[in-house]
């Protein structure tokens, strides 16, 4: 499995995506170095809610029993609300390896990635900012540069090496931009998003609410908080915001799309500053090239009034590591293993980008947008039923098998 490489592996970015697929990589035995420019523990702008997919990886990791021992609280329902329709309820039926669904702090979540990825070997480097890639003579991506030497490399010049590079450092990826990973599906739409954390709310689970060309959403999380978001497109927030306080426009927003609950969350306390992300379009890029791979937002990030971002991290994560596994192992050739990780991932997301894109237009109203939910949710059960087909990988202590190919 080694040539005369630092680590077998080296992955950029230490959050949800790349802690995940590090701590895969090192369970099978890879030596894996992970490179954060963040710092242990620290937060992280998130809408929060794993959908079931993203409950089923942790639990098919031996991970999910960490989640709900730090108090987070279980979610059983899910309420759709619409201006002008009646609420629509759904309950979370428990199922293999998914009890319930859950939306930790993100503090929380990644910490406990990075330590799962620690115990099982990986090693990290927070503070380390990775600067470009290093090529060898036939030109393959074969290493990082770190800024200042931060990597504490060997060879005392800011060079780590590696035979596979993965980016998982967001979506402005340095890796992605240094390999010159183009874009292959381009969205139309961003919706700008702000949130905050309340105390007082009472839910039965998730509420979404949709209304006047804004949405948001109420999300238990831990310590008895709720995290909620507004969202609209990132003109009418632009304008909002321009005329208005930061309460106001979040009041206002809010009263957009959800005016039959306005009264609760007049009646709660805001606890936290309010956390604001003014868009960005989603994209998907081609995912791997000669000695490196994409995951994460890195390569695919999906507009977040899907609040889809952690579980698609999650997902592609396991996909990622499989396809360098195998190709570690030359159980198959590059090409193969990647082109399959490529395939699949571009498989389970196209659909779930495209209504999510939809949705992020804001050009729809209450009864227009449940169709759109209905095939955002389609889109979440194919996702869901591709994961339970991967052959089981407890604790990943058997070699994993490669990522079943799509035709």
């Amino acid at each position: 499995m080694n040539r005369q490489d630092d680590y077998d592996v080296i992955v950029v970015g230490g959050r949800v995506a790349g802690a995940s697929t590090a701590m895969l990589l090192a369970r099978a035995g890879a030596r894996v170095l992970v490179l954060d420019r963040s710092q242990y523990g620290s937060d992280a702008l998130s809408t929060h809610g794993l959908m079931r997919a993203g409950t089923l990886q942790l639990s098919r990791w031996g991970l999910l029993d960490r989640i709900v021992a730090a108090g987070t609280p279980p979610v059983h329902r899910t309420t759709f609300r619409s201006i002008g329709e009646d609420p629509i309820q759904i309950t979370i039926r428990p199922s293999a390896g998914v009890p319930a669904l859950y939306a930790p702090r993100r503090h929380l979540l990644d910490r406990l990635l990075v330590d799962a990825a620690r115990e099982s070997g990986a090693e990290f480097r927070h503070g380390a900012r990775v600067v470009g890639v290093v090529r060898d003579g036939s030109d393959r991506v074969s290493g990082v540069r770190v800024a200042d030497g931060a990597g504490r490399d060997r060879r005392g010049d800011g060079t780590v090496t590696a035979r596979y590079i993965v980016g998982a450092d967001g979506i402005r990826s340095v890796v992605a931009d240094a390999v010159g990973s183009r874009v292959t599906q381009s969205a139309r739409n961003a919706s700008a998003v702000r949130y905050a954390y309340f105390d007082g709310f009472t839910t039965a689970g998730y509420e979404w609410a949709y209304g006047d060309g804004a949405a948001a959403g109420l999300i238990p999380t831990n310590d008895g908080l709720h995290c909620v978001f507004v969202a609209t497109d990132s003109d009418r927030m632009r304008s909002l915001r321009a005329r208005r306080s930061a309460d106001e426009n979040f009041e206002t927003v809010f009263r957009m799309a959800a005016p039959d609950l306005v009264e609760r969350l007049t009646a709660a306390r805001r606890v936290s500053r309010i956390h604001g992300w003014a868009g960005a379009t989603g994209f998907l890029r081609q995912p791997w090239g000669p000695g490196w791979v994409l995951v994460g937002d890195a390569g695919y990030f999906t507009d977040p009034i899907s609040t889809h971002g952690i579980t698609d991290a999650l997902r592609d994560a396991e996909l990622a590591a499989r396809a360098i596994l195998a190709a570690l192992g030359a159980d198959r050739s590059e090409a193969d293993a990647f082109g399959d990780y490529h395939r699949l991932r571009d498989a389970l997301s196209s659909r779930l980008f495209r209504v999510a894109d939809e949705i992020a237009s804001f050009s729809w109203h209450g009864a227009t947008v449940q169709p759109l939910l209905r095939r955002l949710s389609a889109a979440m059960t194919d996702e869901v039923e591709a994961l339970e087909s991967l052959p089981a990988a407890p604790g990943w202590d058997h070699a994993v098998e490669a990522t079943p190919a799509i035709t």
